[in-house]
């Protein structure tokens, strides 16, 4: 019997790790996706004129709908559940990531880059509901780690893929194949995943939806966005404007932002990883869920202002550096994400992770913007990475300020009262 008993475990342990995996693969395809205009930009220039301006309006464009996603797609997979929400938002960005190849001129690309946006709005509330459904509190943030790794294997991916796409074809065939690796990763998400997982009965039973007017009050909820507004202000930043930056500032062609460009999203992955195992770890030790978030955030705030020193160094010393800030930025993106499904109710996490996600996404169309502006009226990089290097201290700040003492609410909404909020 003990045996037996053994072996379901081992199953059902095998099958929550499986789930994560999956969804890592699908986040992996979306930063895939985003990184394809960035990476193909100096291509995609010979044949539709494109400025440093409008280069920053068509991320804006982007991150436009990904922000009001983010808040939508939260409620939609509150309201389907994460299988078929998931499926139909892949499906839809991979659609609208295809379209990009068809463009002729900067209106379709900018029509495309909309619809992109909506569909991976939903990305991480979904990958947050699965987090919440099938680990434990002292594993979530190791599994938001691996997920949010996926951020990393995508952008690792992308230069050199992209690169010989282009060196072996035409540029619209970049957005064709990444749009049809979103396809087939929709049929095995239909095929593969059942849900809702092991800890979800307990977490919903009884608890209702917290209301948005509830949401909108807390402090915590609205922190939180804060927070992420800032952080993914410069986060954005330097995942679209990085390749660019290496080809303006540095000199780089396509060849070799296809053989360099890929080593700060490796360190991205591995702070992915290593930041989400460092506070389940604290709390394994002993240490409470409130201690070992704010730590594990804290250290990765710590490392951004490497950033503002970049100008000031030769290229592969900048690489270092890039490095060091994107392993910063993913610990601390792993971990803020983490925090709706340790704090708030099943049934309202991809909503909480929605709004959270909706600052982030407004925080970096904002800045990509500004940043636009700011090269097209003389400013320099040297100008935009001191600000950016400052924007995760800020957001720790804020997070210190307005989070109170983290720790699981479920209970107090089993009657879909506000208490603590």
């Amino acid at each position: 019997m003990r045996s037996l008993d053994t072996r379901r475990t081992l199953l059902r342990t095998s099958r929550v790790w499986y789930f994560v995996a999956l969804v890592a693969a699908a986040i992996a395809i979306s930063y895939f996706d985003r990184q394809t205009l960035p990476v193909a930009i100096s291509a995609i220039a010979r044949t539709i004129h494109i400025s440093d301006a409008q280069f920053g309006w068509l991320q804006a464009a982007f991150l436009s709908t990904y922000a009001v996603m983010y808040v939508g797609g939260g409620r939609l997979l509150d309201a389907i559940g994460t299988r078929a929400g998931f499926a139909l938002i892949m499906i839809w960005w991979s659609l609208a990531c295809a379209l990009q190849g068809l463009a002729r001129g900067l209106p379709l690309l900018a029509t495309a880059r909309l619809l992109l946006g909506m569909g991976e709005g939903g990305g991480f509330p979904a990958a947050t509901r699965v987090v919440a459904e099938w680990l434990p509190a002292e594993q979530r943030s190791t599994g938001m780690g691996i997920i949010n790794a996926g951020t990393a294997v995508g952008s690792v991916l992308a230069p050199p893929l992209i690169g010989l796409i282009l060196w072996r074809g035409n540029w619209r065939e970049v957005f064709f194949v990444s749009g049809g690796l979103g396809l087939l990763w929709a049929v095995w998400w239909l095929a593969a995943f059942r849900g809702p997982g092991p800890g979800s009965a307990a977490r919903v039973a009884g608890a209702a939806a917290i209301p948005w007017s509830g949401l909108l009050r807390s402090r915590r909820v609205v922190g939180l966005a804060s927070a992420k507004f800032l952080s993914d202000s410069a986060w954005y930043f330097y995942l679209f404007w990085l390749p660019k930056y290496l080809y303006d500032a540095r000199g780089f062609d396509v060849r070799h932002v296809s053989t360099f460009g890929w080593i700060p999203y490796a360190a991205s992955g591995v702070g992915s990883f290593l930041g989400g195992w460092y506070s389940s770890h604290l709390m394994r030790t002993g240490h409470s869920l409130n201690f070992s978030r704010k730590l594990a955030l804290g250290l990765s705030a710590a490392l951004m202002p490497a950033v503002m020193l970049v100008p000031q160094v030769p290229v592969s010393f900048a690489l270092v550096l890039f490095s060091v800030v994107f392993f910063g930025q993913q610990s601390w993106s792993g971990l803020i994400m983490t925090v709706p499904a340790d704090v708030f109710p099943l049934s309202s996490v991809g909503s909480v992770a929605g709004l959270i996600g909706f600052g982030g996404a407004v925080g970096g169309a904002t800045f990509g913007v500004v940043a636009g502006e700011l090269l097209k009226h003389g400013a320099g990089y040297s100008t935009l990475f001191i600000i950016a290097g400052s924007l995760h201290l800020l957001a720790f700040g804020i997070i210190l300020l307005t989070s109170g003492n983290l720790r699981p609410l479920a209970t107090e909404f089993n009657t879909g009262a506000l208490v603590e909020l």
